[in-house]
């Protein structure tokens, strides 16, 4: 057995602040032994080559997207919105195969690596054949997803989806969703096949793709094959305010006051999108345990709205961040855009700030999302703390936006200043998959990738 590293950071972000001099002792399962600020550094350490931070879970993903960014940047008549973008987004869906999949979703996988995440939440509901058939293999569009995150070196929840109708009221789903279509007991099936592939960092909890998706029924069902299983369970919920309308009109109750009163969630819930609460929405998902996730990148991108941040951060709802479509695909524009937002929207500046308590504006979000970065993927921590995953990112403190600052505001220029790439190397389980910034085998992942899309245009 191979012995486990220790490493040796002359400045590292331990317990919500920059500590110095850190010893990170790695143990044999890939898991955090022992970390100890104020060591110097001795022999039998592995010094890192700049600041160490922890990484982020991306905790909402449609991999299959990614061959899609960058190719809906254009209007040529009428309104164009949400909806139109997703008719436009499903004759990409109707054509990918398993094997462009996985070629896509390396890629994918690759580019979120190199923008701070180490583990990745996929929201997968690309299921069947293109004619809406079974594979073979029912699960081949989710051993895709395995193997490229297996051969990118991330760690993958995989989140099967309850996908049965295309709207409130409707009996079933239109003819350019047939790929989608499962019931409760096939989601379930497939998440306890994936579980029981054992697979190095790879698991899989279960997905309601949405209200307007999977009616009570539905939902009831898989509920009662959950049972206590300790799984995440995600839901798309208010992204739109049409979806909140036909919330209403359907149930006469807004989307997550339906579900609070109707479903019971509890922290194994995880609320993707939240984009349009009200206050005693808020309330109501603080009381649940319930977390929240934001995909800024993509709701700017979509045109979805503004979250109320401020409310969800004074209600102490866990709240992590997500890729979605993949228009963005690094943590620190996320983060960005989350705030940046907020400043449009409130016209004020340093929205997330608490003054008095963290009054570095990303500082407080970062914190927030790391530590409810755990929950959504199905673990207990997350972090450079004890007993969670030894992943890690060796900061270049040289990048463009963070030369010269003092160190104690570095994590304010990743968010606010950096541009380009940030990283030097990036850990997962205490193994290094990027250096300098690169994976090792990303010529030819990339390749694979243009080879991918050059047939599906």
């Amino acid at each position: 057995m191979r012995a486990a590293p220790i490493f040796w950071a002359e400045q590292a972000w331990v317990d919500g602040r920059w500590q110095h001099d850190v010893r990170l002792e790695v143990g044999t399962d890939g898991h955090w032994q022992r970390i100890t600020p104020g060591v110097p550094l001795a022999e039998g350490m592995q010094a890192l080559a700049g600041p160490v931070m922890p990484s982020l879970v991306d905790t909402h993903s449609h991999a299959f997207q990614r061959a899609f960014a960058g190719l809906a940047e254009r209007r040529d008549s009428g309104d164009d919105d949400f909806w139109s973008w997703r008719d436009r987004m499903y004759g990409l869906a109707l054509r990918i195969t398993p094997a462009q999949m996985q070629a896509i979703a390396t890629q994918l996988y690759v580019e979120l690596l190199a923008g701070g995440y180490t583990q990745v939440c996929e929201f997968h509901y690309l299921h069947h054949r293109e004619d809406g058939s079974s594979y073979p293999d029912e699960l081949a569009m989710s051993w895709a997803l395995a193997d490229a995150a297996a051969a990118a070196g991330i760690g993958l929840t995989l989140l099967p989806v309850l996908y049965a109708r295309s709207g409130f009221g409707a009996s079933g789903l239109r003819d350019d969703q047939r790929r989608f279509k499962t019931d409760a007991d096939w989601v379930w099936a497939a998440s306890q096949a994936v579980n029981a592939a054992r697979r190095p960092l790879l698991n899989a909890g279960v997905a309601l793709h949405s209200l307007r998706a999977a009616n009570a029924d539905d939902i009831r069902s898989l509920q009662a094959l959950v049972a206590e299983a300790d799984v995440p369970i995600h839901i798309h919920i208010a992204e739109q305010t049409q979806e909140v309308r036909d919330c209403l009109a359907a149930t006469g109750q807004r989307p997550m006051q339906w579900l609070c009163n109707a479903l019971k969630p509890d922290a194994r819930w995880h609320l993707v999108h939240a984009t349009h609460s009200s206050r005693e929405e808020i309330e109501q998902v603080a009381r649940s345990g319930a977390s929240v996730v934001i995909c800024p990148g993509t709701e700017g991108n979509l045109g979805d709205g503004l979250i109320d941040l401020p409310g969800w951060l004074a209600a102490g709802v866990p709240i992590s961040i997500g890729s979605d479509s993949h228009v963005t695909r690094a943590w620190g524009e996320e983060l960005r855009w989350l705030e940046y937002g907020q400043r449009l929207g409130l016209q004020q500046r340093n929205v997330a700030a608490l003054p008095g308590q963290q009054p570095s504006t990303a500082a407080r979000l970062f914190e927030a999302v790391r530590a409810g970065s755990a929950a959504p993927a199905g673990f207990k921590q997350w972090g450079l703390e004890v007993g969670a995953r030894a992943d890690f990112l060796v900061i270049d403190s040289a990048a463009s936006g963070l030369l010269g600052l003092p160190a104690d505001y570095l994590l304010d220029g990743l968010v606010f200043s950096a541009q380009g790439q940030v990283l030097r190397e990036v850990y997962v389980a205490g193994q290094v998959r990027l250096q300098q910034g690169r994976h090792v085998a990303q010529d030819a992942i990339a390749g694979g990738f243009q080879s991918a899309l050059a047939a599906l245009r």
